[in-house]
């Protein structure tokens, strides 16, 4: 018998200190080592799969915030309860998913170190020794960082669901910068959209005020992302360009506006 399996994620039991069984998928929380010897993910995820999760878990909050916007119209008062009540929904799944993810009962999990892209796509990777029958090695070889995120959404977004099966290994290495080109343009449209072109409108309701330092720790979430902080003194002063884009909106509103300029053409100017 070969001490070694075929494929990318196929591996073998180690059962009392000895390898046995046949090459095959390893359980759930275990992954191939060099060895082709399925090990029990231990290690605790990085601060970039932290920082993913976090990603995961705001997307349906998001998502319910901006169809309360989108549908709430004037009702300010009924908006902002339903703001908080969308924050506590997703707060507690998300506490919930951590708590009965193993270590059980816990606030941190355990996780496999995700290594390349392929690890988000073992079914891609299931390989035909013979050229006739498959060996079936589908595994979570990033676990639990792609199940977790299905389970946090309680199935209660099936759009999300399908977004992490398909594309969880793509979120995984661009969502910082998904973060940041998504909270600016939301954040020019919403200030374009409530005709904010001056600090005086911008500070006139709380609601502006509350959904701008909302969009500035999306901002900040992001470069913390893309700069995962390895470098304190040279990351930590990156944060100071979070309220740049509103600066510059603000700065620039005025020369941008349609009627303005509609009105100079005509004037010949």
């Amino acid at each position: 018998m070969s001490s070694t399996c075929p494929g990318l994620y196929c591996g073998r039991m180690l059962i009392n200190g000895s390898v046995e069984g046949e090459c095959g998928v390893c359980p759930r929380g275990e992954r191939t080592n060099l060895q082709n010897v399925c090990e029990r993910c231990t290690e605790a995820p990085e601060l970039y799969d932290w920082l993913y999760l976090g990603f995961m878990a705001m997307l349906p909050l998001v998502l319910h915030w901006f169809f309360i916007e989108w549908y709430s119209g004037k009702k300010s008062s009924s908006a902002l309860l339903q703001h908080i009540t969308a924050m506590l929904e997703c707060s507690v799944s998300a506490v919930v998913t951590l708590l009965v993810t193993e270590p059980v009962g816990q606030v941190r999990i355990h996780s496999c170190r995700v290594q390349m892209l392929s690890d988000w796509y073992t079914m891609l990777y299931n390989p035909s020794p013979d050229y006739v029958n498959t060996l079936h090695c589908t595994q979570e070889a990033v676990y639990p960082l792609y199940t977790i995120s299905i389970y946090a959404a309680l199935y209660f977004f099936p759009i999300l669901t399908v977004l992490q099966a398909v594309g969880g290994g793509l979120l995984y290495y661009a969502f910082p910068y998904i973060i940041l080109v998504l909270s600016l343009v939301t954040l020019a449209v919403y200030m374009s959209a409530s005709e904010i072109q001056s600090f005086k409108n911008l500070i006139a309701k709380k609601k502006r005020l509350v959904v701008l330092f909302s969009h500035w720790l999306l901002h900040a979430y992001g470069i913390i992302s893309i700069s995962r902080l390895d470098k304190l003194e040279q990351d930590l002063p990156l944060l100071a360009l979070v309220p740049c884009p509103a600066l510059f909106y603000i700065a620039t509103a005025r020369f941008t506006e349609p009627s303005r300029i509609l009105s100079e053409g005509g004037n010949g100017h």
